[in-house]
């Protein structure tokens, strides 16, 4: 009796024991649960702050190098970041007073490509029509003719022929007239809710310039008080993991501003053979617009063929040039962006795809586009702490 009842306490404590360990383990989940869900949230609710200095970022990394090409040469590194900031925005400039020359130039084909785009539209949907009568007629069996309605009575009256039912509806009693309301126009609606993003997004482009210009100057004061933050083996952790950061944004970054660089080079000499108008513009347009992960190769046939279109190109220089940007597509993913981007990225399809869904669900188009360097970064982390390393092999390849 006294040994089960010593059986029965210590059962009881067991279970007390477990329970206490449930609930820590639950406590333990809740928090980091909790966390990611404030951190998704303010990622949402900021995110033109986020991508305005995210974007900044980008173009830091890639002006980087030339301001160290000038910090070599003895010139103070505040000088040499301000000109080479100042003359990437002559750079810009001069590209986009290119870009609008071009634009207002095509501007007087417009008229052309609706009517182009209207005969062409016009002819698919004839054939697609077509189509369906021939599969109705093969598969509905033929029947008759309904027989004509039979025509309305007619009365005379002062010698002419009018319907017999010709006396107007008089209303009923307790008729009353049915009044509308003006309902704002949803179009107008959305085209003012797109004008206030576009101004939001406008007012913060304004910041990118400073944001460069204080990043390339103050590198090496940022990144030495960032180490601060940290004491003893977390601070080589810390430094470590800022390296492996910068390293693969840079070669991402870089690698895919010199693939777009290549593309657009080519296929503006390609167009140019082709003899197709504005070769330039679309070459530039058609090499950078490629990049773009899973939309890329159907946004890169869009300048040519609109062009081609538009201009009435023979159907032999329209297909030549679609072929051409889908040619330049595939050798980008499969020889280019290996070699110069994907050997520092290392991240496996899978988790590409769901960044890609996950990113663009945040912040629509540009999320699209920093997906693969923010989770690249993630995985850069995650590599240099020792506690993430599991988290780390997981989200690479």
């Amino acid at each position: 009796m006294v040994f089960r009842t010593a059986n029965v306490r210590a059962a009881g404590e067991r279970d007390v024991r477990n329970g206490e360990s449930g609930q820590d383990n639950a406590a333990a989940w809740a928090l980091p649960v909790i966390a990611i869900g404030v951190v998704i949230g303010i990622l949402y609710w900021a995110r033109i702050v986020f991508i305005t200095a995210i974007a900044a970022v980008i173009i830091a990394l890639i002006l980087e190098p030339f301001v160290s090409l000038l910090t070599k040469l003895r010139i103070p590194r505040g000088l040499a970041a301000f000109v080479v900031c100042t003359l990437a925005l002559l750079v810009l400039y001069f590209v986009g007073l290119g870009t609008w020359n071009q634009l207002s130039t095509i501007a007087s084909d417009v008229p052309a490509l609706k009517q182009n785009l209207g005969a062409m539209i016009e002819g698919v949907s004839a054939r697609i029509q077509h189509v369906e009568d021939s599969a109705a007629r093969l598969l509905v069996p033929a029947r008759k003719a309904d027989p004509p309605p039979a025509p309305a009575p007619v009365t005379k009256k002062n010698n002419r022929k009018t319907p017999a039912n010709t006396e107007p509806p008089q209303p009923q009693p307790g008729f009353i007239p049915e009044v509308r309301i003006h309902e704002d126009n949803p179009i107008s609606t959305a085209i003012y809710a797109q004008l206030g993003t576009l101004y939001q997004y406008a007012l913060m482009a304004s910041f990118v310039p400073l944001l460069v210009y204080f990043m390339l100057s103050w590198r090496d004061h940022i990144y030495r008080s960032f180490l601060h933050f940290f004491d003893g083996p977390s601070r080589l952790t810390a430094a470590r993991s800022v390296q492996g950061i910068a390293g693969m944004a840079r070669a991402f970054v870089v690698g895919n501003f010199l693939i777009g660089a290549i593309l657009a080079v080519v296929s503006c000499l390609l167009f140019a053979w082709l003899r197709l108008p504005y070769p330039l513009l679309i070459g530039v347009l058609s090499g950078f617009l490629s990049l773009v992960p899973y939309a890329g190769i159907v946004l890169s046939l869009l300048p040519p063929f609109l062009v081609a279109l538009a201009t009435g190109a023979p159907s032999g220089v329209m297909l030549f040039a679609v072929l051409i940007a889908v040619g330049m597509h595939l050798l980008a993913m499969n020889v280019f962006y290996p070699t110069l981007v994907g050997a520092r990225v290392h991240l496996n399809p899978l988790i590409v795809t769901l960044s890609l869904m996950f990113w663009a669900f945040l912040w629509d188009a540009a999320g699209l586009v920093l997906a693969i360097p923010l989770t690249a970064g993630l995985k850069a982390v995650c590599d240099n702490v020792a506690g993430l390393r599991k988290y780390g092999r997981f989200l690479g390849d």
